[in-house]
């Protein structure tokens, strides 16, 4: 083997190590926002819906300037809207950033979907259960979640899709995720395959998702 031959395997050995960095970044934007946000929306939710009208007032507010407002503009507030105001921003990390970010605007969208999942649900739902017996929260968590899961579940489906998709935007603010990883590989050396890499990542990625989903949806198909 010529020394050529080394140093070109030693740069896409490189490329890929470089790319598997990106990979697990993305996975971990990913990962975080779901556990934080799908809790936090359901709570953003149960606010929206609530009678306590300062409250209610206050979730569909944030709800209403989070869906209005693009996802990449509020990750440059958060990182840089508090420094701005002479705010320590020490504390706050470029990730720690995206994922604030991430989570408070998932959080509004899924909360929108829980809240229409829940009052879609007809009043004889309830009515039936009282008279079965079930207080308030049984009647709840036993026969209104389990039919407002499987409503919900394909516009979740859709939202988490968009998720895999929406972690790219990370990279406005210098977050190595795996598409900025690829673009800088791609400037050092001259080459489109590691960008291409990504696209087969994604694609893979929500095929998994795609499929997963469409079990979930099979899977509680009983429910009416």
């Amino acid at each position: 083997m010529n020394i050529l031959a080394l140093v070109e395997k030693l740069s896409f050995l490189e490329i890929i190590g470089r790319l598997g960095e990106g990979f697990l970044s993305t996975l971990a934007i990913f990962g975080l926002t779901l556990v934080l946000a799908l809790p936090l929306g359901l709570l953003v939710a149960f606010g929206s819906m609530s009678r306590f009208k300062p409250i209610k007032w206050l979730s569909r507010t944030l709800v209403w300037i989070i869906r209005g407002t693009p996802l990449i503009l509020q990750i440059i507030v958060i990182f840089y809207g508090p420094g701005l105001i002479g705010w320590d921003t020490s504390f706050l990390s470029r990730f720690g950033a995206v994922i604030l970010a991430f989570t408070i605007n998932y959080a509004a969208y899924f909360s929108e979907i829980y809240r229409g999942g829940i009052e879609s649900m007809p009043k004889g739902q309830y009515e039936a259960a009282y008279l079965l017996g079930m207080t308030k929260y049984q009647a709840f968590t036993k026969v209104i979640i389990p039919q407002v899961y499987k409503r919900i579940l394909p516009p979740m489906g859709n939202e988490i899709i968009t998720l895999v998709k929406d972690t790219s935007l990370a990279r406005v603010i210098a977050v190595g995720e795996i598409i900025m990883v690829a673009e800088e590989m791609s400037n050092v050396y001259a080459l489109v395959w590691p960008l291409l890499f990504t696209g087969f990542f994604y694609l893979a990625f929500n095929g998994m998702l795609t499929l997963l989903f469409s079990y979930l949806e099979k899977r509680n198909s009983r429910w009416a």
